[in-house]
């Protein structure tokens, strides 16, 4: 038998009001998630305000991934992948965390990985599912952004 490769990546979510920095371990064990939510904030606005959610995420992201860090019990010595939402969403927002994510990935001499917000929608649900398995067909609803889709592979999908 081959040894067990274990791979940690952490994960920047940044898209619209959420800023949510996750660490996983081989891409399918969470070992921390902590979300700061913006939504009290553009509530007085009646929805959000693209502006004042760039900011928000500019003075979270760098405590979240502290926190984050601290609770799955690792360090940034421990990571080996950064990922970063990259798309849809408000683009101030998405620059955000990608931006912070490849500026950490670049000092720690990591691979950043761009991530699909809606394919990781679907991606979440190998998460809580482990035994499902493509093809099958998914729903995603986030914000302006619902889709059907027909997921063919683990990384192959096709909008209905």
């Amino acid at each position: 038998m081959g040894d067990i490769i274990i791979m940690i990546i952490l994960g920047i979510e940044s898209s619209c009001d959420e800023t949510s920095v996750a660490v996983v371990k081989n891409g399918r064990e969470v070992l921390s998630n902590i979300i700061l939510s913006q939504a009290e904030t553009h509530a007085k606005y009646g929805g959000v305000v693209p502006e004042i959610a760039s900011r928000a995420h500019t003075e979270a992201v760098c405590t979240l991934c502290e926190q984050a860090l601290a609770q799955a019990n690792l360090d940034l010595n421990n990571i080996d992948i950064i990922a970063a939402a990259y798309a849809p969403g408000l683009i101030g927002a998405l620059l955000v965390g990608v931006n912070f994510a490849k500026a950490l990935a670049y000092k720690l001499s990591l691979p950043f990985v761009p991530v699909n917000h809606i394919k990781a929608h679907v991606a979440a649900v190998y998460l809580d599912y482990t035994e499902i398995a493509p093809p099958f067909l998914a729903f995603a609803a986030s914000g302006g952004h619902t889709s059907i889709l027909d997921v063919s592979g683990y990384t192959d999908f096709k909008i209905l």
